[in-house]
C-alpha cells in the first residue's frame, strides 16, 4: 500500500482514539443510567429477529391448519394464536426498550450536556489571559463548545446502537445463511457504497465546520450588537441597525451557500446509492419468491426470509450509518479533547510570606510584549513602592499603563526583568496568595447582573453573602448613600437582564465598583485603573481624599487622566511608549518642566 494512502488510513483510524474517552465520560456521569441502556440495546438487538422467526412459525402453523382442515375436517387453531400471543409479547417488550432506550438518552444527554460544559469551564479557568486575547485560541474555545455537550452521547448512542445492530445482524445471519450463504453476501456488499459516501461527506462537513468558526463568532457577535442593551442605545443613535443587519445577511448567507452546496451534494450522492441497495433487495425478493414458487422453501420461509432480508438490509445499512456517523463524532470530540489537553502553564510559586516587608513592590528593567505583536508594550521599567505610599501613573491611552497593572496581578509574565513584592519574584509566590493581597478596580470593570450586595461582595467571594463587609465596604467607597435610596437597599437586583433590575449611572457603577475593592480587607496592595472616570471633578477630588486617609498603610497604584487627584499621590510615574520618561513628586515634576509639567498646564488651563 503507498505511504499516502497508509498515512491516510492511520490519521482515520487514529480519530476513532476518542470513543473510549467518550464511553467512559458517559460511564462517569452516570453508571446506573449507562447499564441500563446497555442492557436495553441488547435487548432490542435480540428481539427483531425473534419476531421475525415467530412471524415464520404463525405462517407455517396456519399452513399446516390448512392443511389438516382439507384432510381431517378439523381446524387446530390454538398453536398460531399461541405463537401470535408470543410476537405480541415480543412486540411489547420491544415498544418497551426502545421507549426506555430513549428515556435512558434523555436523561444522560441533560447530564452529560452538564458535565461537558463544566469540563470546558474549569479548563477555561486555568487558561491565562493571552489565550483569551489569542483570536485563533479563541477559536479552539468556540469549537470545543460547539455541539461538545451533544456528540459524547451521539457517540454512546451510536456505538450502543452498533451493538445492537450487530447482535440483530448475527442473528438475521443465522436465519438467512439456512436460504444461501450468497444471499448474506448481496446484503453485506450492498450497503458497501452508501457507507463509503456518508463518510466522505461527514469528514468534508467537520472540515467546514471548523474552517468557519470565525465567521461564525462573528454572526454571533452581530447579534449581540443588534440585541443587547448595552448596544442598542448607541445603535439605534448612530442608526446602525440596518448596516449590521445587512452584515449579518451576508454572513448568513455565505455559510448557507456553503451548506446547502454540501447537502445538495450528500443528498444526491446517497438517493443514488441507496437504489444499489433497493436493487439488491427486490433481486434477493425474486430469488425468494422463485425458490417458493417451485417449492423448495415453505411459505412461512419466504414471509421468514423477506423478513430478515429487509430488516437486515436496513441494519447492516444502521451499521454502517453509526460507524460513519462515530466517525463524524471523533472529529467533533476531538475539538474538545484537544482544548481540554490543551498545555497551560503550571504556577510553580509556593511562596505566602516574603523576604523583607518593608520592600514593597519593586519593578526591575521590566519589559513585556504582547504575543503576536512586535512592539513591546513596557521597556526597561524601574520603580519601587515602599508600604503606605501612593503612587500615580500618567500617560496618553495606549502607552502602556494597564499592562504595567496586568503584570503586578501576575495576569501576564514579564519577557524580561523581574517584580518583587517584599525582596521575592512574583513568580515564586502562591498565586492564590499573592491575589488575596490587591484588590483591584479596572477601567472596564464588570457590571454584574447581581443584586447590589453581591456586586459588592464579589470582590471577596469568601465573604460574598456577608452583609456588614457590604455595608463597610460600601461606605469606603462612598457608595451607601444611594444604596440607601433604592427600593431594596442591598438586595435590588442591578441592571435589566432581571425582572426588577435597576439600572445605575457611570459614577454610581464606579462607586460600586470601588466597594467591591474595598472589600478584601486583608489587601495591602490597591490597583485603581480610572476608577472615578464616570464622575465629576469635584466628586473624583472626594471620593480621593476620603480614599487617602482610608489607605495611609496600604500600598496604592493610580492610574487617572485628573491630574487634581494624581498630585495626591506621594510619587508620579509619566509614561510614554512604554518607557519611564520621568518620575518624582508633584512639585518636583512641575520644576523639572517636562512632560508632566506640560500636561498639567494644559489640563489647568481648561479650568480657567
Amino acid at each position: 500500500m503507498p505511504r499516502v494512502k497508509r498515512n491516510t488510513l492511520h490519521q482515520s483510524l487514529m480519530v476513532f482514539r476518542y470513543s473510549g474517552r467518550a464511553v467512559n465520560l458517559v460511564w462517569t456521569t452516570n453508571r446506573s443510567l449507562t447499564i441500563i441502556l446497555a442492557i436495553l440495546t441488547l435487548v432490542a438487538g435480540l428481539l427483531p429477529a425473534a419476531i421475525a422467526y415467530i412471524s415464520k412459525l404463525i405462517v407455517d402453523a396456519v399452513v399446516f391448519s390448512q392443511g389438516s382442515a382439507q384432510n381431517n375436517g378439523f381446524v387446530n387453531i390454538s398453536q398460531p394464536l399461541l405463537y401470535v400471543g408470543f410476537e405480541a409479547f415480543a412486540v411489547v417488550l420491544l415498544a418497551g426498550s426502545q421507549r426506555g432506550l430513549s428515556v435512558c438518552q434523555s436523561l444522560l444527554r441533560a447530564l452529560l450536556g452538564q458535565r461537558v460544559n463544566v469540563l470546558i469551564l474549569e479548563k477555561a479557568l486555568t487558561l491565562d489571559l493571552w489565550q483569551f486575547e489569542d483570536s485563533e485560541f479563541y477559536d479552539k474555545l468556540s469549537n470545543a463548545r460547539r455541539e461538545a455537550s451533544v456528540r459524547p452521547l451521539s457517540l454512546i448512542n451510536r456505538t450502543f446502537g452498533l451493538v445492537q445492530s450487530a447482535v440483530s445482524l448475527v442473528t438475521y445471519g443465522v436465519l438467512l445463511v439456512r436460504f444461501s450463504f450468497w444471499a448474506v453476501v448481496a446484503l453485506i456488499l450492498a450497503a458497501m457504497p452508501a457507507f463509503i459516501a456518508e463518510t466522505k461527506f461527514a469528514g468534508e462537513a467537520f472540515r467546514l465546520f471548523s474552517w468557519r468558526t470565525p465567521e461564525t463568532r462573528q454572526q454571533h457577535y452581530l447579534e449581540n450588537l443588534l440585541a443587547r442593551e448595552d448596544f442598542v442605545t448607541e445603535v439605534k443613535l448612530y442608526q446602525l441597525g440596518q448596516m449590521l443587519l445587512g452584515r449579518y445577511r451576508n454572513l448568513f448567507h455565505q455559510l448557507y451557500g456553503e451548506d446547502r452546496d454540501l447537502t445538495l451534494r450528500r443528498g444526491l450522492w446517497g438517493y443514488l446509492l441507496s437504489l444499489v441497495s433497493t436493487a439488491a433487495f427486490y433481486m434477493a425478493y425474486a430469488w425468494i419468491v422463485l425458490e417458493t414458487a417451485v417449492g423448495r422453501v415453505s411459505l412461512g420461509d419466504m414471509t421468514m426470509y423477506l423478513i430478515v432480508f429487509r430488516q437486515g438490509q436496513s441494519t447492516f445499512s444502521g451499521i454502517l450509518t453509526n460507524i460513519g456517523g462515530m466517525y463524524e463524532d471523533n472529529l467533533y470530540l476531538s475539538n474538545l479533547y484537544k482544548f481540554l489537553e490543551e498545555k497551560v502553564p503550571k504556577s510553580w510559586g509556593k511562596a505566602i510570606k516574603g523576604l523583607n516587608p518593608q520592600d514593597g513592590i519593586r519593578f526591575e528593567n521590566v519589559s513585556f510584549t504582547y504575543p503576536g505583536s512586535s512592539k513591546p508594550a513596557l521597556r526597561n521599567i524601574s520603580l519601587q513602592l515602599k508600604p503606605g505610599e501612593k503612587l500615580a501613573i500618567v500617560g496618553e491611552n495606549g502607552s502602556g499603563k494597564t499592562t504595567l497593572i496586568k503584570l503586578l496581578t501576575r495576569l501576564y509574565t514579564p519577557d524580561s526583568g523581574r517584580i518583587l513584592l517584599e525582596g521575592l519574584d512574583l513568580q515564586e509566590w502562591d498565586v492564590d496568595v499573592l491575589r488575596r493581597r490587591i484588590g483591584v478596580i479596572f477601567q472596564n470593570f464588570v457590571r454584574y447582573q447581581f443584586t447590589v450586595g453581591e456586586n459588592i461582595g464579589v470582590g471577596d467571594v469568601e465573604y460574598l453573602e456577608d452583609k456588614t463587609r457590604w455595608q463597610i465596604a460600601a461606605q469606603k467607597g462612598m457608595a451607601q448613600p444611594f444604596i440607601q435610596q433604592l427600593p431594596q437597599s442591598f438586595q435590588t437586583q442591578l441592571g435589566r437582564w432581571f425582572k426588577g433590575g435597576q439600572e445605575l449611572s457611570g459614577g454610581q457603577w464606579q462607586k460600586i465598583a470601588l466597594a467591591r475593592a474595598f472589600m478584601r480587607t486583608q489587601a495591602d496592595i490597591l490597583v485603581l485603573d480610572e476608577p472615578t472616570s464616570a464622575m465629576d471633578a469635584q466628586a473624583e477630588f472626594d471620593i480621593f481624599n476620603h480614599f487617602r486617609s482610608l489607605t495611609q498603610s496600604q500600598m496604592v497604584f493610580l492610574i487617572s487622566h485628573r491630574f487634581s487627584t494624581v498630585r495626591m499621590a506621594d510619587k508620579i510615574l509619566v509614561i510614554e511608549d512604554g518607557r519611564v520618561v520621568e518620575q518624582g513628586t508633584h512639585e518636583e515634576l512641575l520644576q523639572v518642566k517636562g512632560r508632566y509639567a506640560r500636561l498639567f498646564s494644559l489640563q489647568a488651563a481648561g479650568y480657567q
